[in-house]
C-alpha cells in the first residue's frame, strides 16, 4: 500500500533542490524529474518555483533558469501540460526576478535570452513573446559587469539611486562571483562537449548525407575508367627497373 506523500514535505524537499542547483544538467534534471513526478501538487510547486526566484541570490535564479527550460522541455514531452501553461502565464514575473529593472540582475540578461530562445525552439513560447520580453531585456542589459560590482564601491551610488541603499542586497560578492564564474565555464564546457555527441539515429544521419549526394550518371563511370587507367600508367611509371624488367619477362614467357 502506497503512502500519499506529505505536501508540506514535498515543497520543502523541491525547494532545497531549487537552493542547491549548479551548473550540471543533473541537478536540472533531477529537479525536474521530481516536479514531474508529483505532477499533482503542479500548482503548488509552480508557485515554489516563483517563491525561491524572489528570495535566492542571482546565482541561485540564474540556475533556476536554466532548470525551468529542462522542466517545460520534459513535460512538453510527457504532455504534462500544466506546468507549461503556468509558466507561459507567469514568464513575465520570472524574467522580472531573475533580471529586476534595477539593474542588481545585469549579469543574468544573457541567461535569460538563452532560455527564452531555447524555449522558443522548442514551441513552447510565442516569438512575439520572445521579442517583447527581449524589448524590455534592452534596457536592463546596461553593463555586463553591474551584477559583479563589490559592495564596497557600489553602496554610495545605489543609495544615491534609490534612497536607502536597498538594491546592494541583491549585488554579488566576491564568493558568489567566483561561483558564477566557476558555473558558466561549467556550462561552456558541457555545451562544447555536446556538439560531439553522435546523433541519435545514425541511420538517419546516414540517410541524410545519401539524400545530398548525387547519383552516379554515364559522365562519372568514364571518368572513373579514365581514372583508373592514369592511376595504372603512374604505378607502372612507379616501379623500379628490376620489377619492370621482371613484368617484361613473364609477359615474354606467356606469348610462347
Amino acid at each position: 500500500m502506497s503512502t500519499v506523500p506529505d505536501p508540506f514535505e514535498v515543497r520543502m524537499r523541491f525547494s532545497g533542490q531549487l537552493q542547491h542547483l549548479n551548473a550540471s544538467t543533473t541537478s536540472a534534471q533531477k529537479a525536474a524529474q521530481y516536479a514531474l513526478k508529483y505532477k499533482e501538487m503542479d500548482e503548488d510547486l509552480h508557485s515554489c518555483i516563483l517563491e525561491q526566484l524572489e528570495k535566492t541570490s542571482m546565482n541561485t535564479r540564474a540556475n533556476i533558469m536554466y532548470f525551468i527550460e529542462h522542466l517545460l522541455e520534459m513535460a512538453s514531452k510527457e504532455r504534462n501540460n500544466e506546468y507549461v501553461r503556468m509558466m507561459q502565464r507567469d514568464i513575465l514575473r520570472v524574467v522580472d526576478a531573475v533580471c529586476p529593472e534595477d539593474g542588481s540582475g545585469a549579469a543574468n540578461v544573457k541567461v535569460v535570452r538563452k532560455v527564452l530562445q531555447g524555449l522558443m525552439n522548442k514551441s513552447i513560447l510565442l516569438e512575439q513573446t520572445v521579442n517583447e520580453i527581449e524589448a524590455c531585456l534592452k534596457e536592463r542589459d546596461t553593463s555586463a559587469d553591474a551584477g559583479f560590482s563589490s559592495p564596497a564601491n557600489g553602496d554610495d551610488a545605489n543609495r544615491s539611486r534609490n534612497g536607502n541603499g536597498s538594491n546592494t542586497s541583491n549585488r554579488l560578492d566576491k564568493r558568489q562571483i567566483e561561483q558564477r564564474i566557476e558555473e558558466d565555464r561549467e556550462r561552456h564546457k558541457r555545451m562544447r562537449e555536446s556538439m560531439w555527441v553522435v546523433p541519435d539515429s545514425i541511420e538517419e544521419e546516414a540517410m541524410k548525407l545519401l539524400e545530398e549526394t548525387s547519383g552516379l550518371g554515364e559522365d562519372d563511370h568514364i571518368l572513373g575508367a579514365e581514372e583508373w587507367e592514369e592511376f595504372q600508367r603512374e604505378a607502372e611509371a612507379s616501379k623500379c627497373h628490376h620489377l619492370r624488367g621482371r613484368a617484361a619477362t613473364t609477359n615474354g614467357d606467356s606469348s610462347h
